[in-house]
């Protein structure tokens, strides 16, 4: 929400605040050569020294302490531009300096708040030019001298690059908030790793990769034994530990382009890039015995096993689906045969089992 004092409200105020000190700041020199050459009361001087030195720092203050500090910034911007037409008036119009203030005070509201605040910030500039009008009288000066066009200068070089730089940060912060969005869409939130989609686009590119590459990779499926007694015995929040310790232990034992996601409830699944079924056996059964050596001090009757389904990526195979299939009857055959051990699709079993026993 926009009224929230901790949110975008207050990174508004925060991010005018920089061009606003600028640009009033410089804005100020090209008013007072304009204004120099001409008959102003004291009054005019004093107001001009108020708005470009102290109303920068006091729109701050009151639009940060304010309940809704993004209305209140809002106001202070419409403020602005009424002083904006108040000074072009002021200086009879004078071509230079006038178009100068004018064009920058636009340019502010447009990257402010669009083209809303755009049109509104031109009615409050002919707003102000009306009241200055009213108070000094109706004057066009078309002529600019010398020390009136040397003191536009820092407004057209300094205050375009003061709101560059805001946008840019602004575009910036922008873009690592799309980043971080888009990791936090493709990753579960308990474990980390990536969630049941993003772990089957994996998939579906791997599986293209290899099939076009010809090169090996390995899925294993994990599934933790007996997990719903874990919760019901233990409660949810042990699970979920015991999900957390499973997830670190893969992140632990994975090789950087291994990907490891969590496919749903107690089911784990990886990707082995360029691995033969021998190497995956290897690297699974260590991971069983690590996970196995588990002991909780506040629970040491709690066990944990695991039982792993794999499948290699082979010629024959008509998609990615049918190689997810192969990993899941692998993994339904180490479960009927008692769990806690890694096992390997149908079609691996008879060269396999020969060099790794179970």
């Amino acid at each position: 929400m926009m009224d929230n004092r901790s949110g975008k409200g207050l990174s508004f105020v925060r991010r005018i605040y920089p061009p606003r000190i600028i640009g009033l700041g410089i804005g100020m020199l090209s008013v007072m050569a304009g204004i120099s050459t001409l008959a102003m009361p004291e009054w005019v001087w004093g107001l001009l020294l108020f708005n470009g030195l102290i109303w920068p720092h006091l729109a701050f203050q009151l639009a940060r302490c304010a309940s809704v500090p993004y209305n209140a910034e809002y106001r202070n911007l419409l403020l602005d531009s009424l002083m904006g037409g108040f000074w072009t008036a002021a200086l009879q119009f004078n071509p230079l300096p006038s178009v100068t203030i004018l064009a920058m005070m636009a340019m502010n509201n447009f990257a402010a708040g669009g083209q809303r605040l755009f049109f509104k910030g031109l009615l409050a500039q002919g707003l102000g030019a009306g009241l200055s009008m009213a108070l000094f009288g109706a004057h066009l000066q078309l002529q600019a001298t010398p020390l009136q066009v040397y003191a536009c200068l820092p407004m057209l070089t300094l205050y375009p690059m003061a709101v560059g730089w805001v946008c840019y940060t602004l575009a910036m912060k922008l873009a690592e908030h799309k980043r971080r969005l888009s990791a936090l869409s493709r990753t579960d939130s308990l474990t980390g790793l990536l969630n049941h989609g993003s772990w089957k686009d994996m998939l579906q590119l791997k599986f293209q990769i290899c099939q076009q590459q010809h090169c090996e990779a390995v899925i294993a499926i994990i599934d933790i034994d007996h997990f719903k007694s874990i919760n019901d015995t233990y409660g949810h929040v042990v699970g979920d530990c015991v999900l957390s310790q499973l997830s670190s232990e893969l992140k632990r034992s994975l090789r950087e382009d291994d990907l490891a996601g969590r496919y749903g409830g107690d089911e784990f699944c990886l990707i082995l890039p360029n691995t033969s079924l021998e190497k995956a056996k290897a690297a699974m059964e260590r991971l069983r015995e690590r996970v196995g050596s588990y002991r909780n001090p506040q629970l040491p009757e709690l066990r944990i096993s695991l039982s792993i389904g794999l499948a290699r990526c082979r010629e024959g195979l008509g998609d990615a689906e049918a190689w997810l299939n192969e990993a899941d009857r692998a993994l339904y055959t180490a479960k009927k045969s008692g769990r806690n051990q890694v096992n390997f699709a149908q079609s691996e079993l008879s060269t396999l089992n020969l060099a790794y026993p179970d």
